[in-house]
């Protein structure tokens, strides 16, 4: 008999359950741009994320476009890699541990906090979920000593790790946000790669986003950062670093411009989608 799951997400992480939303979502579309069978069983075991479908509305279409980025990131990264390491930081409810196909040889680390990976380890099960890699998950909190946990699970700072931080700068205070970065790069050795996602302050000032922010706050879940200058913030780092329009990306996949990310609509906001590698 399958179990009741006890504790679905409350609070700042029912932002898991939305991005598991979207990408159920494209499950169903004909010619999507990846697979996440799991998806919509996460969603379901949640309880849904219809509170949230103003957000997915405005936003779904990028978060769909983001999820294949970041996944072409990090196949190329690991497929590049003798022994690949990959960690994926405030890791939600995601499930490219289970639906990417990683060379032998790769470990996937999941960091996030301990209540939602004890529901979503719950919800995996009942869906009998297998991974298609050495999975492991760190319970911790990123705005603590998240790295000693890291590393007491047997991450390899002297292995070159493929990092990725998707939507989650634009949550920290921007110290948090540093100290993250900091660590990171403490923890890179060369030829390390880092894909992630920021705003600048005109996408947080945008007037479509006031509804969000305002369900965002109940949540919890305040846009507290923004950069500005994504390639020079990431080069003071040691990361050489590139940067991808949502223009260029929906071009790629013959998708339409998200409207939230339409420079045609939204003047100079922006949602950064950058990747990069470890040069010093």
């Amino acid at each position: 008999m399958k179990r009741v799951l006890q504790r679905p997400p409350v609070g700042v992480v029912r932002t898991a359950v939305l991005i598991a939303a979207a990408r159920a979502n494209e499950q169903r579309h004909l010619r999507r741009l990846f697979d996440d069978p799991l998806a919509a069983g996460l969603v379901e075991a949640a309880g849904s994320a219809n509170d949230l479908i103003g957000v997915r509305t405005l936003a779904g279409e990028h978060f769909v476009l983001r999820t294949r980025y970041f996944d072409d990131q990090l196949l190329s990264s690991a497929q590049n890699s003798a022994r690949p390491q990959v960690v994926i930081m405030a890791a939600g409810l995601d499930t490219r541990a289970f639906r990417l196909q990683w060379p032998p040889g790769t470990t996937l680390f999941e960091l996030d906090l301990p209540e939602l990976l004890e529901f979503k380890e719950d919800a995996l099960d009942d869906l009998g979920a297998q991974p298609g890699c050495e999975r492991v998950v760190v319970a911790c909190d990123l705005r603590e000593d998240w790295a000693t946990a890291l590393i007491r699970a047997g991450f390899d700072p002297n292995r070159p790790t493929a990092w990725l931080l998707e939507g989650l700068f634009m949550f920290l205070p921007p110290d948090a946000g540093e100290r993250i970065m900091y660590w990171v790069s403490a923890l890179s050795a060369l030829g390390s790669t880092l894909a992630l996602e920021h705003v600048n302050r005109a996408f947080r000032e945008l007037p479509q986003m006031r509804a969000v922010h305002e369900r965002f706050d109940t949540l919890d879940a305040r846009w507290r950062a923004d950069v500005e200058d994504p390639i020079g913030w990431l080069g003071g780092y040691g990361w050489h670093a590139a940067v991808t329009h949502q223009v260029d990306l929906a071009a790629r996949h013959d998708r339409a411009v998200p409207a939230i990310t339409d420079p045609r609509k939204v003047g100079d906001a922006r949602i950064w989608l950058a990747s990069a590698i470890r040069t010093a």
